[in-house]
């Protein structure tokens, strides 16, 4: 995948990565699941399609509410390991390998629609009118967004200059808090319900860090396999020096949930 805006045009494939996104990128907290639900997505008998799904997480962690879920991904290596991890523990969840700006299900289908870690791939001049089109009435869009936070973690910053060490082009460093504000791309075809802005520690082993930062878009997503585990090496030696078991990294949390207009 290229996108100009992104990594200065650099090709990426999550797909490289889906056996450590499957593994270690179930992080979201149980209060992000918990705001979306309370925000009314995610109700029983509802329908819920989730953009850009990955390897299925946020559908795995909303299962339990009671919604029935369809996840889609531009890449079939994720889908294929979201349908595993499903069926391995026998959660009924729809999937489909296809671009978020080709799916074709039916006008008015869904009840609720999410975009979570992925707005910022898609085609706004595309997606968005795709998206109003597949909601019914009053139906509900929801973007994720949940980013560490550098300025306030040194791991987090070691990590960030590690990556631009072996991939100068990453683009994905030194994020700051940003405040709550209804973007402008919304207001032709949404209005705003609920924003949750909150800043949260998400704990990690060692092992899970390392497997979490693989699974990014400047590490294995973009990088060869001997360079992917170059930089394994001695992201874990820098690690290590810190001697702690577990590692908390604060993350910003950002959850927008529109109503259809």
């Amino acid at each position: 995948m290229k996108i100009d805006q992104i990594d200065s045009g650099a090709d990426f494939d999550f797909g490289r990565t889906s056996k450590d996104y499957a593994r270690y990128r179930d992080i979201y907290p149980e209060s992000l699941y918990q705001k979306v639900y309370f925000s009314g997505i995610g109700k029983k008998d509802q329908k819920v399609l989730d953009l850009g799904t990955g390897t299925g997480v946020f559908p795995r962690g909303m299962y339990n509410y009671g919604a029935e879920y369809y996840g889609i991904d531009i890449s079939k290596e994720q889908i294929d390991e979201a349908k595993r991890i499903s069926n391995e523990n026998g959660l009924k969840i729809h999937y489909q390998a296809c671009s978020a700006e080709k799916t074709e299900f039916p006008i008015n289908y869904f009840d609720s629609i999410t975009a979570v870690q992925c707005f910022l791939y898609f085609n706004k001049e595309i997606i968005l009118p795709k998206i109003h089109s597949l909601l019914k009435d009053n139906g509900l869009f929801a973007t994720v967004w949940m980013a560490w936070i550098p300025g306030q973690s040194e791991i987090a910053q070691k990590t960030e200059e590690l990556i631009l060490k072996y991939n100068p082009q990453w683009q994905g460093c030194g994020y700051q808090p940003v405040k709550s504000e209804v973007p402008e791309w919304s207001m032709p075809y949404f209005k705003i319900k609920t924003i949750e802005n909150y800043i949260e520690e998400i704990s990690f082993s060692v092992d899970n860090w390392l497997g979490r930062i693989r699974a990014c878009r400047g590490v294995a997503a973009a990088l060869t396999e001997e360079q992917v585990n170059k930089f394994n090496d001695e992201h874990k030696k820098i690690l290590v020096s810190f001697q702690k078991s577990v590692l908390s990294i604060p993350h910003q949390i950002l959850i927008h949930v529109y109503e259809k207009k």
